[in-house]
């Protein structure tokens, strides 16, 4: 223990019970929102680059595996259009093999400091190789070099096991200028069944309207009671 970690006593005297905080931004109601929602969440998404948030496309994804058992991590969201979200990964990883085995997942965009959140529902699908190498090609060198580097997800030693395994990536590309696609790495596409945008009210009655999707690829707006 350092000398600024907290005392194991002092961690146990933080009243969590009283942390809370009053929203008070303007509600939300359906006719402020957009006919549709990836129009609906890149006005969302705009106010969160102009109000300077960290990361605002990262987002908690959920998964479950074969057997149901679920979890969760933050990844980050590198497209977003009118078929869905996409994100970019190592398909043998953990979260991969979660969703290679049960395609149904959901993913929460938590904009906190706005006192917003969108939550996404549905499946997933594998993006093509065009769209994967075309991100690719966007990515910085040493982000690269990481994903040839990494065994995602695996048991590794040390963090020294981690260092020789990233100096590896870097002596064998030294010499190649546009360092290739791995063949295990590539995008991942939630395709929604419903988008939620919840922003936060007093006394947490919360507005949660919902774009659901029907038959023919027709969308509805329900509202949620919080």
């Amino acid at each position: 223990m350092s000398g600024n970690d907290p005392h194991p006593d002092q961690v146990h005297r933080i009243d969590l019970a009283n942390m809370r905080i009053s929203y008070s931004e303007a509600g939300l109601d359906v006719g402020d929102l957009a006919p549709d929602w990836t129009e609906q969440f890149g006005r969302w998404m705009a106010d969160c680059v102009a109000a300077g948030l960290t990361e605002p496309n990262a987002m908690v994804l959920a998964t479950a595996d074969a057997d149901g058992v679920p979890a969760s991590r933050t990844v980050l969201a590198k497209s977003v259009d009118d078929v869905g979200v996409t994100f970019f990964t190592n398909y043998r990883s953990k979260k991969s093999a979660d969703l290679t085995a049960n395609p149904r997942v959901s993913a929460t965009f938590p904009w906190i400091d706005l006192q917003r959140q969108v939550h996404f529902r549905g499946r997933v699908e594998r993006v093509d190789a065009e769209t994967t190498a075309a991100y690719w090609a966007t990515r910085w060198r040493g982000s690269q070099l990481g994903a040839w580097a990494s065994p995602q997800s695996e048991k590794v030693a040390d963090r020294a096991e981690l260092d020789r395994l990233e100096a590896a990536a870097e002596t064998r590309f030294a010499d190649v200028a546009d360092i290739p696609v791995p063949e295990n790495w590539g995008g991942w596409r939630i395709v929604p069944s419903s988008v939620e945008f919840w922003q936060g009210r007093r006394g947490r009655m919360h507005d949660r309207l919902v774009y659901r999707a029907g038959p023919e690829g027709v969308w509805t707006i329900e509202r949620l009671a919080p």
